[in-house]
């Protein structure tokens, strides 16, 4: 009789070792090691069986040229959600593994229940391990979608008893909710260990390579922020996506982390209504509150993210001082960007902002990471530490260096055309990015500048 393997794994990055390390060795991370056993002799082969009786995903394959390898394309399934489409890179792709993640409460299921819903030429098996099969029909009903014949509900917990259903259904899409809540008994652990999850998705992996059938995994996020489980887990799959977003705001991102067959530059926007998730196909208007006239703190900026650009408002808020040391703070922005940005207003335009407070928002909950923002963030917070509002006719988008200078951005062309299609008249941009531009092409008068300070003068004077 074998006996069991003590093994203690990184719940960081997913290192092993034989023994407990206080620190990981691989991600340099502290106290991140969790003891796991590997049993000698599995009690029940019944999870890999079936999972193998798909096919011979993983057997004995034979080397091949490069050049014998035939060039096509993969095909995909149409998910009947634009938004989702576009952030997978035009769809499921067929034999693919894909993992969402997402905070508890932000609305995986709901996106998930609702795009399967309107999948009705496809035949789908929806795997609840956290919610019953009432409850399901109560969120459909709550999403007033049609009756889809084809969606079919199983509430279960067990990987082999699930795989046993999925050779009398047939499906030819695979919905789990959620991996940390399936177990296998070819190892000894609880549901959501490490064991366990790895184990689960490596034979799910196994099943969706041979089959063709692709399967959707649903993660939740743990306290760091990060995917719940190991860190392998986002090796094993082929895309990974994340629903992020404030439960306080009514906008939800779906975003792109890891894709094989795609970008990970794209990003999907939706609105949580009361009867679901609604797409949005123009942010820009969704993100621009209309009531902003003759309030100081707010400028606009002509943002991208992933394909898209929108324009988004950035608001600010410059105050006294009111303790010893005063406090920086970002909503939706990086903060050790805005200390620099601040740094950068201080030391070479001259405003002295050390002994005042400054609070950055941006509108709607997002989070931007362009760096085009860094025009309108100097721009906000300049408007609000002399309490002069910024006209509602101007945009802008520009890189701030460490020298003041205003650094070209790209695809100015895109950002342009966005703020000239939502009736904006000026528009600040850097003055590399003037070079090439057809002069009389648009109706949006543009000011160049190559310093902060001439973007300052054009907006207050």
């Amino acid at each position: 009789m074998a006996k069991d393997k003590i093994a203690y794994v990184c719940s960081n990055c997913g290192y092993e070792s034989t023994k407990w390390i206080g620190k990981c060795p691989s991600c340099n991370q502290w106290n991140t090691f969790k003891e796991f056993r590997i049993s000698g002799e599995p009690k029940n082969n019944a999870a890999k069986s079936a999972a193998e009786s798909f096919g011979n995903y993983g057997g004995k394959n034979k080397p091949v040229r490069l050049t014998d390898i035939p060039a096509q394309g993969e095909t995909r399934m149409d998910m009947h959600d634009d938004e989702l489409n576009r952030v997978l890179g035009g769809g499921l792709v067929m034999g693919s593994i894909v993992l969402l993640g997402g905070e508890p409460g932000i609305g995986k299921s709901t996106l998930i229940l609702q795009t399967t819903l309107a999948m009705t030429d496809k035949r789908v098996l929806y795997i609840s391990g956290e919610e019953s099969a009432h409850q399901l029909k109560m969120r459909a009903q709550r999403l007033s979608r049609t009756t889809n014949d084809h969606l079919i509900i199983l509430c279960e917990t067990s990987l082999e008893n699930i795989f046993e259903q999925i050779k009398e259904v047939k499906p030819e899409l695979v919905i789990i909710d959620s991996i940390q809540t399936i177990s296998t008994e070819r190892v000894e652990s609880s549901p959501g260990s490490i064991t366990q999850v790895r184990e689960c998705a490596a034979l799910l992996l196994h099943f969706a390579k041979n089959s063709g059938a692709p399967v959707v995994l649903i993660g939740h996020i743990n306290k760091e922020g990060s995917l719940a489980g190991p860190k392998i887990l986002e090796h094993i799959v082929d895309a990974v996506i994340q629903f992020e977003g404030d439960q306080h705001y009514m906008y939800r991102i779906l975003r792109s982390i890891k894709n094989r067959f795609g970008s990970t530059s794209e990003l999907g926007i939706y609105e949580m209504q009361q009867n679901g998730l609604r797409q949005v196909s123009n942010p820009s208007e969704l993100l621009l509150s209309q009531d902003h006239e003759g309030l100081s703190g707010i400028a606009i900026s002509s943002a991208i993210e992933g394909v898209r650009p929108f324009l988004v408002e950035t608001q600010a808020l410059v105050s006294s001082a009111a303790y010893g040391t005063p406090q920086r703070s970002a909503t939706g922005f990086d903060q050790r960007r805005l200390n620099m940005l601040l740094a950068v207003l201080e030391k070479r335009v001259g405003f002295k902002l050390m002994q005042k407070d400054v609070f950055l928002n941006i509108a709607g909950g997002l989070r931007v990471t362009d760096l085009a923002m860094d025009l309108s963030v100097i721009a906000a917070v300049l408007s609000s530490n002399v309490d002069t509002a910024i006209e509602s006719q101007w945009c802008m988008a520009g890189e701030v260096g460490l020298s003041g200078e205003v650094r070209p951005v790209n695809r100015i062309e895109q950002r342009i055309m966005e703020a000239e299609k939502l009736g904006f008249k000026h528009m600040i941009i850097p003055k590399y990015n003037l070079q090439g531009l057809p002069q009389n092409k648009y109706h949006i008068e543009l000011h160049p500048v190559r310093k902060v300070e001439e973007a300052l003068r054009a907006l207050f004077g």
